[in-house]
């Protein structure tokens, strides 16, 4: 007979190699009598449970009723049914991803919400314009209604002296108070836990607004006076998002991550927080983007910070072309989402770049990424087409010709300069 302790440690080794996690909190929390519960597979009981409230929601039990009910919340309600017992099948048998709290199973459920949300833009994909836009109204009530053009640039006066009724500064308070200020604050705070890196916040920040001046012939809201992106959005709004992030990156870097299952804390206090250390990270990785480690690591984060741009244009481009007011909750819904699906993604490509296998892949989260990206791209092309009367700027095609060319210039010549090196160092 082998020793308890033995018995525990070789449980411990097997439950973290099952799961594919290399750290020790998942498996503490297995272990923990507290929590061992959350951990053990009940697939077929929850199955049960699902299968009984479909029995209740549908009315299968019940008696067939003659009179013609109505066709479109039927509709709706089995479309709902559908998508819920698709998560509930993610939640419960798709593979687990590199996080593992507060539980992998929410991350699980993250994967099949975002595989939902490429399905559903696919759909949209293949419907005309005016029907897509009618057809959002299925999502939210006040959606398939025109949108009032919106411009922050009509009058970019800071000053306003034939004004005196209210305020002088009307222009000022205005953009000052607009919701769109909160969300660059929390958007880039989000972003700084995601990305990690400041340079790389910045490139991305000072690039956000060079999307806005390239494509503000297309779209009203990119119409912004030189005070608002400059002063507002990178050098308050931006900068406040970012360094608040940073902080909050430096916090969880500096912690000691020493985990102890909630029944052996000493008394109420310590179970409490040992709780709700559960909705923290299990352990801090850094990420380590060097993107000037050579000519492929500058390609593969140049990448990484185009679709990262590509989403945030596909927001704008989105709401002009479907008629989603700005304070729409479906707005919220998609940032949201875009954010829990981020939050592995950036993981897995980091974790891609810095493997040194010869043959390697990219995760489930970063494929489902970048699929989504391009969906909701093409939506905005296809949907795009005779609604926005203004061509861009020839000078505008010239100068992002120019930094095309540049880049590829740049990094051609890079990579000879090495393979020169190389060669020299082999003779």
């Amino acid at each position: 007979m082998e020793p308890n302790g033995h018995r525990r440690a070789k449980r411990r080794d097997h439950l973290v190699q099952a799961n594919g996690h290399t750290g020790l909190s998942y498996s503490i929390d297995e272990l923990d009598p507290w929590t061992a519960w959350a951990y053990k597979p009940r697939t077929i009981s929850l199955l049960f449970v699902g299968a009984c409230f479909l029995i209740w929601a549908s009315g299968a039990l019940g008696p067939q009723s003659s009179e013609s009910g109505d066709l479109v919340t039927s509709v709706k309600r089995g479309v709902w049914a559908m998508i819920a017992v698709f998560l509930a099948y993610c939640l419960l048998q798709a593979p687990s991803t590199v996080l593992i709290r507060p539980h992998p199973a929410i991350w699980r459920l993250v994967h099949g919400m975002a595989v939902v949300y490429l399905v559903a833009l696919t759909f949209l994909l293949f419907q005309k314009r005016d029907d897509a836009r009618q057809f959002m109204k299925f999502l939210h009530p006040d959606l398939g209604v025109e949108l009032p053009e919106r411009s922050y640039g009509a009058d970019c006066r800071i000053y306003i002296p034939e004004n005196p009724s209210s305020s002088r500064f009307k222009n000022v308070y205005e953009t000052l108070f607009d919701e769109f200020v909160v969300a660059h604050i929390f958007g880039w705070w989000g972003k700084a836990i995601l990305i990690r890196n400041q340079p790389l916040l910045w490139v991305l920040s000072i690039g956000f607004e060079l999307m806005e001046f390239t494509f503000r012939h297309m779209l009203p809201n990119f119409n912004e006076c030189w005070w608002d992106s400059i002063i507002l959005d990178i050098l308050t709004c931006n900068w406040f998002g970012i360094w608040s992030g940073m902080h909050t990156v430096r916090y969880f870097d500096g912690k000691t991550y020493e985990w102890v299952g909630i029944s052996r804390q000493p008394n109420i206090m310590g179970k409490v927080k040992r709780t709700l250390g559960q909705f923290t990270p299990a352990q801090w990785d850094k990420d380590e983007w060097h993107p000037l480690l050579g000519p492929m690591r500058f390609v593969q984060v140049l990448s990484l910070c185009i679709v990262f741009l590509t989403v945030e244009l596909n927001t704008f481009f989105l709401k002009f072309c479907l008629w989603i007011p700005p304070r729409n909750p479906v707005i919220v819904y998609r940032l949201i989402l875009w954010w829990l699906i981020a939050i592995p993604t950036i993981r897995e490509y980091n974790s891609y770049l810095q493997d040194r296998k010869p043959v390697k892949k990219v995760g489930a989260f970063c494929w489902l990424s970048l699929a989504i990206c391009i969906v909701e791209l093409l939506i905005g092309i296809k949907f795009g087409h005779g609604i926005y009367p203004k061509a861009m700027p020839k000078w505008l095609v010239i100068f992002w010709a120019s930094i095309g060319v540049a880049l590829v210039s740049f990094i051609l010549i890079w990579s000879w300069k090495l393979q020169r090196s190389y060669g020299k160092k082999r003779r």
